[in-house]
């Protein structure tokens, strides 16, 4: 290989801001570790607003470009009426990619095209780089010990003739021993569309074992048991650990620069380790019903809280959640006069700039591996409140295996009715802030080790200098 050779790769991240924030933090990693490395991040369509157009106006690296793929008009269909949707979806978005690596291949300038980096989700597309002759990578957005359970139950469903995935179901106690987990993982954490029938997670995951590398945002530190069991087994690819990559959101429009500034304010007033961070995501919102528990958890606790209140959407509709023109219209009535000088509600939140500040003391989440990696980074304790995807396996992994989290609800799942009552809440509130507890101290060792892993020399350092030379040497 020359000294001076250039490679190019292609990104295609899943078209949701989570997956794509975290998809360019890795491709800004890759490219200021490597100078003679250019990066085309493939932007799908979907069918909704996502903000990824704000997002992606102004590339984070001079060898980073974004190309937006035409919208595929069947794709609004395809995304409604199956539960296999993102399957279906991603099947449709293939020729577009094709399409847009074909063109790229007519443009050498940015030297050989080497190795694709697909999304999760996005294993379809392995196909379009076995046809170019690329290598495949593909970059789990959730964590190792998440991976770990998602390749066991494909095995176990593939290759064990005595497995009956119909035993276990979301209303089980069945647990099952996953060599990446401490503890028998019960089948009422799994992510719900490892019970999907035809085309759904397995087909994604079986794809993984034909890739040349899993390429997971953690760090050796937080998961090496997980990291451990997963390098040892000779039918997964290697596997490289390059993270806490922290993001801090992407949605910095002059609204939300003025919101941030007005939540900063309030928290500078706030004393040291007192406010309780409530936020859930993306996709984080409660029916009415649930909103009132939290309130009056919160009202009774007396312990000072930022809530950031999400407008849920429209019934069987792909939208996110919004915001709340006023949110008295959903709170327990007088409940924002009684609260006004213990707690504010907002809307959006800046969450890495809220979890970073030294007022905020605990984090009742969704545990999605984003926040996940941020309460750690932050050295702020986490309430486990999953709602949906893999956040109940994480809430497991945080509250049994790592005993670094409360459990408010582990096996909550949005849109199934469950509802957890104000005094659940409110106990976990209070165990949470609590200043001396043993959770807080095993978050604060942990948060220093996510600063040194990716220092150079550190764990994630070296592994990411170990998936560039993998990368460089398919340069023929």
């Amino acid at each position: 290989m020359s000294g001076d050779a250039k490679a190019s790769l292609v990104f295609v991240p899943f078209p949701v801001m989570s997956h794509l924030v975290s998809a360019v933090a890795l491709a800004k990693l890759l490219a200021s570790r490597e100078d003679r490395l250019s990066i085309t991040v493939l932007i799908m369509k979907l069918p909704m607003d996502t903000k990824i157009s704000a997002y992606t106006k102004t590339p984070p690296h001079p060898r980073i470009n974004f190309i937006h793929l035409q919208e595929n008009k069947s794709s609004s269909s395809e995304l409604s009426g199956s539960k296999n949707r993102t399957f279906r979806f991603l099947e449709s978005q293939t020729g577009l990619v094709r399409d847009a690596v074909a063109e790229m291949m007519e443009n050498r300038a940015s030297g050989k095209l080497v190795a694709f980096v697909l999304d999760m989700f996005c294993t379809p597309m392995i196909d379009v780089a076995n046809e170019v002759g690329a290598q495949s990578y593909v970059f789990i957005t959730c964590g190792s010990s998440a991976l770990g359970l998602m390749l066991h139950l494909q095995s176990l469903h593939d290759d064990d003739n005595d497995w009956d995935m119909e035993e276990y179901t979301e209303d089980s106690d069945l647990a099952v021993p996953v060599p990446a987990y401490v503890n028998p993982v019960p089948a009422k954490v799994w992510p719900a569309n490892m019970f999907d029938d035809e085309k759904g997670l397995l087909e994604f995951i079986r794809r993984y074992r034909e890739c040349k590398g899993i390429v997971v945002n953690t760090f050796l530190e937080l998961e090496s048991h997980a990291i451990t069991s997963l390098s040892s087994d000779q039918r997964i690819p290697p596997v490289y650990p390059v993270g806490a990559m922290i993001q801090g959101g992407g949605e910095e429009t002059e609204e939300n620069r003025r919101k941030r500034e007005e939540i900063i304010q309030w928290l500078d007033k706030q004393p040291d380790l007192s406010v309780v961070f409530l936020c859930f995501g993306t996709n984080g919102s409660f029916e009415g019903d649930q909103v009132k528990e939290i309130a009056a958890a919160l009202e009774k606790s007396g312990v000072q809280f930022l809530w950031s209140l999400r407008k849920p959407p429209p019934k069987e509709s792909m939208e996110f959640p919004g915001e709340y023109e006023s949110p008295e219209q959903v709170l327990p009535e007088g409940f924002l006069q009684r609260t006004a000088g213990v707690g504010k509600v907002i809307g959006w939140a800046p969450q890495v700039a809220v979890l970073s500040h030294p007022s905020v003391g605990g984090f009742v989440s969704h545990c999605g591996w984003n926040s996940t990696l941020e309460s750690v980074w932050c050295g702020v304790p986490i309430a486990a409140w999953p709602l949906d995807a893999e956040q109940q396996v994480n809430a497991f992994l945080l509250v049994k295996d790592f005993e670094m989290a409360v459990e408010i609800k582990m096996d909550y799942r949005k849109n199934s009715g469950m509802m957890v009552a104000a005094e659940t809440i409110e106990k976990a509130i209070r165990q949470l802030m609590e200043p001396e507890n043993k959770i807080r101290a095993k978050v604060e060792e942990v948060h220093e080790k996510s600063r040194t892993a990716l220092q150079e020399g550190g764990s994630s350092y070296n592994f990411v200098g170990r998936l560039i030379q993998d990368i460089m040497d398919n340069i023929s």
